[in-house]
């Protein structure tokens, strides 16, 4: 069995249940914005990109204005966000075997300081990129090179775990095992094509 120096993580739908936390924020924003009312499943599909690209794709002028607004409503909502059952074991495990556990995600850096440091998860990874850390994005493998070289380990000797297959794409990009979270995912895969297909986080932990 193939021994891994690293283990990557995505967080929205992957680590954290965000989806509600941020989608219901954003049918708000829609609606203020473009007077338009938009169901879950519509918005849904923007879990998978940057929240900046979201506004512009929405067709919205004040970018920064309306996200400032959307990051807002986002951190009133609800409990915020929590780790699936299962995460903690994952991440203990993950480090009881010494591996270096690390973040690529789109989620903008204080963000991620409040999502993750509600946890303490962000004392326990040794490199973070985030939005504002590359010039691209998954699906491109550039965040994925970076956290890498930040690790100081090869693609072939890391595992990157996600929920879309945006984070395929960039994993396989960069050389990386891909491992799927079918537990908070939208993007519905077949068996067969990631290297390994999880029901639960703990379904990893053999793996490692």
């Amino acid at each position: 069995m193939k021994h891994y120096k690293a283990i990557i993580y995505d967080i929205d739908g992957t680590l954290l249940n965000t989806v509600d936390q941020n989608m219901y924020p954003l049918i708000r924003i829609i609606k203020e914005e473009l007077g338009e009312d938009w169901t879950y499943e519509q918005v849904v599909p923007f879990t998978a990109q940057p929240g900046l690209k979201t506004i512009r794709d929405l067709g919205i002028r004040d970018v920064e204005g309306v996200y400032a607004r959307w990051v807002r409503y986002v951190n009133e909502y609800g409990p915020g966000a929590l780790p699936y059952d299962g995460i903690p074991e994952l991440l203990d495990a993950a480090e009881e075997r010494g591996l270096l556990q690390g973040i690529v995600s789109s989620k903008r850096r204080k963000q991620y300081g409040i999502d993750m440091g509600r946890h303490g998860y962000d004392k326990r990874m040794a490199a973070a990129v985030l939005c504002e850390d590359t010039e691209h994005h998954k699906p491109h493998p550039e965040p994925m090179f970076e956290c890498l070289r930040l690790l100081g380990v090869e693609g072939k000797d890391a595992l990157y775990l996600g929920d879309t297959r945006s984070d395929m794409e960039a994993a396989r990009a960069a050389g990386m095992d891909f491992a799927y979270a079918s537990w908070g995912s939208f993007f519905p895969m077949e068996r067969s094509e990631p290297d390994f297909y999880l029901d639960h986080p703990t379904d990893l932990i053999e793996y490692l």
